[in-house]
């Protein structure tokens, strides 16, 4: 699995604090800096982009 977070991210920090592992603030955005995906991080990176406000992650 790979993530991505895409333009419409703002910066809530939610996937961040949810999955560490995969996700981090990059100045005043998300990125995720870990792909792929870790398979014991797996279910935590499909919770936040679950608890994404806008819908920025993109899971493939």
């Amino acid at each position: 699995m790979f993530a991505i977070v895409n333009s419409d991210c703002i910066g809530c920090g939610a996937c961040e604090a949810i999955c560490p592992q995969v996700f981090r603030m990059n100045y005043e955005i998300a990125e995720a800096y870990t792909n792929p995906v870790p398979q014991d991080a797996e279910e935590s990176t499909k919770e936040a982009a679950k608890s994404c406000p806008v819908a920025a992650i993109i899971l493939e």
